[in-house]
């Protein structure tokens, strides 16, 4: 199958390999002309893959053009607050028979929307045409074949099913799931839980604080999921508890990255200018904290990120907030 991938950081690389391996040509967008050509002469991608090799097979190209022309299978890569004018671009060349997978976690800060309802609202693409790609897995391992399962979600179970065909690899496995939007909400929202667990490992809290955390944070995923229409269950699989532990734990990750910074005292704008990648974690937060007060939901560690982030509170002092909340019965709030 002709594939597209529009992305070429560190998880559309290891996309575009994973597909590369069974078989598929592959051609790898990137807005970074510097990176291409480094590609292109060097076999890596060494801003975003250092020492993963990258086999000629994978053609690397600067023009949506050339990296959509007759593609079967597009994969959207590019970070969530981009995929928007990423559409804007390529809308006059979509297929309409094309598959779009999106791998992309967060969600929109002016709109609120979920990537694949910004595909489906920007670009005109039809709901049973967009797959999503989720779960546990950090592009440092995926590129290394280090065993991973992660969900393919879609409305369309024929194409759920393919996208779950086309990754699948013995070291890739990939489940089928019909509950896009618990998938995606359990990809966009575990990175706000990350972001809290790095601050509590930078303001130097423990394993007891850590593992509370995240067991609260995914009883508020949950709650604010079932607000928006998704399953319980599917928070209790790979894109749910699945990817919130491995976010939250992984020396991989950006998320945690950035809240242990935030933990040591460090500002967010001085975090970020230093990043190479993009921690999804911090439009995230401010997306869901203004979902949740328009759908009326109680998201209690979002909040305090949420403050932590953009009005300057201590996380001192969020954790103290969060510790000293009006006493509660566990399964009810």
């Amino acid at each position: 199958m002709k594939v597209a991938v529009l992305g070429a950081g560190s998880w559309g690389t290891a996309l575009a390999l994973i597909l590369d391996q069974n078989g598929h040509q592959v051609t790898c967008w990137s807005f970074e002309r510097e990176d291409i050509v480094h590609i292109q002469n060097t076999g890596e991608n060494k801003r975003f893959l250092p020492g993963v090799r990258i086999p000629t097979s994978i053609v690397v190209t600067h023009s949506l053009d050339e990296c959509l022309s007759r593609a079967e299978l597009s994969v959207v890569a590019v970070p969530s607050q981009a995929v928007r004018s990423v559409l804007e671009q390529i809308k006059p060349i979509i297929r309409k028979e094309t598959v779009w997978v999106s791998v992309a976690k967060g969600i929109e800060k002016n709109t609120l929307l979920r990537v694949s309802e910004v595909l489906h609202q920007a670009a005109g693409i039809p709901i049973d045409k967009i797959a999503v790609l989720s779960g546990p897995s950090h592009a440092e391992e995926v590129s290394r074949n280090i065993p991973t399962a992660v969900v393919s979600a879609s409305s369309s179970e024929v194409v759920a099913v393919q996208v779950q065909n086309l990754f699948s690899t013995s070291n890739f496995r990939v489940y089928g799931n019909f509950d896009v939007t618990g998938v995606e909400l359990g990809g966009a929202l575990k990175n706000i839980i990350a972001l809290a667990a790095g601050i509590c490992d930078g303001a130097g809290f423990g394993d007891n604080t850590k593992a509370a955390l995240m067991t609260r944070g995914l009883v508020e995923i949950t709650r604010f999921g079932i607000k928006c229409g998704a399953s319980a269950d599917t928070f209790a699989g790979l894109s749910g508890m699945g990817d919130l532990i491995v976010t939250c734990m992984s020396r991989h990750s950006r998320n945690r990255f950035v809240g242990e910074q935030i933990g040591r005292g460090r500002s967010l704008e001085a975090i970020l200018g230093e990043m190479v990648m993009v921690a999804e974690g911090v439009h995230t937060t401010a997306s869901a904290y203004a979902l949740a007060q328009k759908k009326k939901v109680q998201m209690p560690i979002t909040e305090q990120v949420y403050q932590t982030l953009y009005e300057g509170k201590s996380p001192l002092a969020a954790v103290k907030e969060l510790m000293t909340r009006e006493s509660k019965i566990e399964d009810r709030g």
